[in-house]
């Protein structure tokens, strides 16, 4: 699926790219500036969210007044840039934000250049019968505003833009403040796919400078007629109190289940693949394991042979008070939040956090932890595992259930008894539900089905295409055209 990169080839993109944004970013990602790159300028790009939204409003009508022929065109020439520009927006995207891993970030753009769903995903319905014919066709919405995440910044972009192309829809970005020079440039390779496929010259837009301010001008803009939010908690509770329909992607805590009937080498290193992936950036990633106490020794062991460092409890204790912040609010009440310093950073310099230095090997920290430690309870997104022993199916289910918090996200479970497999996941009722493979099968990366990076739980649509972006029009003819 993916270009094997060399280390040298991506080193030298990464320093090419540092070079271009003029160096290293001390400063906040914020401050970049968001409107070239390289000494071009970015297209689409506007000061303000409302010229914004008006640009893409005449995308939008350009677009509806195209074939789906034409549409599929502009979608084939942003696969064929994002592939080719792949190395680019990955190294761009760790610079900035100073998350993930380039290699891991170039697979997740050739993932969604080969599984995002093109126009094949718009089915139109027909229903005949006694008194004539109905035609249901599923339609665009108009404007769609999204917010991008700063974990998958470009990624997001480019998936949300081709299903919501796919649809018909124009689309306008509101990027994450960590992640706007990444975001656009994205929105900038939408754009000239699309002039390049002989759609609009301005299909998506976004603006230099996303701030809640811009944000609830989208949210109030009457051109926005759908709301699309890949992100935390707050933004989705935004979102969705905007009073528009709106798909809300949440946060998940995913948990994993191994019992005594399952492979267990493979699934130690199908669990620390999938839990290192993009060092834990995606929401979908192993977070939290339990594993039955007969076989736990023997998982541990296994993780260990596949770049694992086990942490004392002590250890994992320490670590835990740096990753996890706490703050005292107005009221004198404790908050603990997620460190924006750790998140998404490799595991290398998690460790030395704590004066455990080790080397490149090293991808993940695993820790032996009892059910409440905040490396269970916290989806800390960060190449950290917690583990706990448990004793039989139902008490694996039972804790399982309770560390996911309902997010009803992503589980996993690693096991050759069906029933047990069943029962997991009658009991959890996530979206996503991976058996005995890497949680990014679960995105159809090694696995079947189509990719996306707006996994919508709170909303039900699931694995967002471009049919989650359009409404249901019915025509009817009464008493003809039906020709039996």
């Amino acid at each position: 699926m993916a270009t094997n990169w060399t280390d040298a080839q991506i080193n030298e993109i990464v320093q090419s790219v540092l070079s271009q944004m003029k160096k290293e970013p001390v400063q906040p990602a914020a401050s970049w500036d968001a409107t070239q790159y390289n000494g071009r300028k970015l297209i689409g790009i506007f000061a303000d969210m409302n010229d914004a939204i008006n640009a893409a409003n005449e995308g939008y009508k350009a677009v509806r007044s195209m074939s789906l022929a034409n549409r599929e065109k502009i979608i084939t020439e942003i696969r064929k840039l994002t592939r080719a520009e792949a190395p680019v927006m990955a190294a761009l995207g760790v610079a900035e934000t100073k998350m993930g891993r380039v290699e891991h970030k170039i697979a997740k753009h050739n993932l969604i250049a080969d599984k995002t769903p093109g126009t094949e995903d718009i089915t139109p319905t027909v229903k005949t019968g006694d008194h004539g014919l109905t035609l249901t066709e599923m339609a665009p919405f108009g404007v769609v505003g999204a917010i991008a995440p700063s974990t998958n910044p470009s990624e997001t972009v480019i998936c949300n833009s081709i299903g919501m192309i796919v649809a018909g829809n124009g689309v306008v970005f509101n990027p994450h403040p960590n992640a706007i020079a990444t975001s656009n440039y994205a929105v900038d390779l939408v754009n000239r796919a699309s002039a390049a496929a002989g759609g609009p010259q301005i299909l998506v837009a976004s603006v230099i400078k996303p701030t809640l301010d811009t944000a609830n001008v989208m949210y109030k803009n009457p051109l926005i007629r759908l709301l699309v939010c890949t992100g935390g908690p707050g933004v989705v509770k935004a979102v969705l109190s905007s009073g528009k329909k709106a798909i809300g992607a949440g946060a998940g805590n995913p948990p994993v289940i191994v019992d005594d009937t399952a492979d267990i080498p493979k699934a130690a290193k199908d669990i620390i693949d999938g839990c290192t992936f993009d060092n834990n950036l995606p929401c979908i990633a192993e977070k939290e394991v339990f594993a039955f106490a007969n076989i736990a020794d023997e998982l541990i062991a296994n993780m260990l042979k596949n770049g694992c460092y086990l942490l004392t409890r002590e250890q994992a204790d320490r670590l835990a008070d740096i990753v996890i912040t706490k703050s005292t609010d107005k009221d004198g009440k404790v908050k603990s939040a997620v460190s924006r310093d750790c998140v998404g950073r490799d595991a290398k310099v998690l460790l030395e956090k704590i004066g455990v230095h080790v080397g490149d090997e090293i991808r993940c920290a695993i820790a032996e932890v009892p059910f409440e430690h905040p490396f269970v309870q916290t989806e800390l997104m960060m190449p950290i595992l917690g583990i706990v022993r448990v004793q039989n199916i139902d008490q694996a289910i039972d804790l399982a259930v309770k560390a996911e918090h309902g997010n009803r996200h992503t589980a996993h479970m690693h096991s050759k008894n069906i029933d047990n497999l069943t029962r997991f996941a009658r009991a959890v009722e996530t979206t996503i539900f991976v058996k005995n493979a890497p949680s990014y099968a679960g995105i159809g990366f090694g696995g079947e089905g189509h990719t996306t990076f707006t996994i919508a739980g709170p909303t039900g649509e699931g694995l967002t295409s471009g049919k989650s972006f359009t409404r249901s029009r019915r025509c009817v003819m009464v008493d003809n055209f039906r020709i039996v």
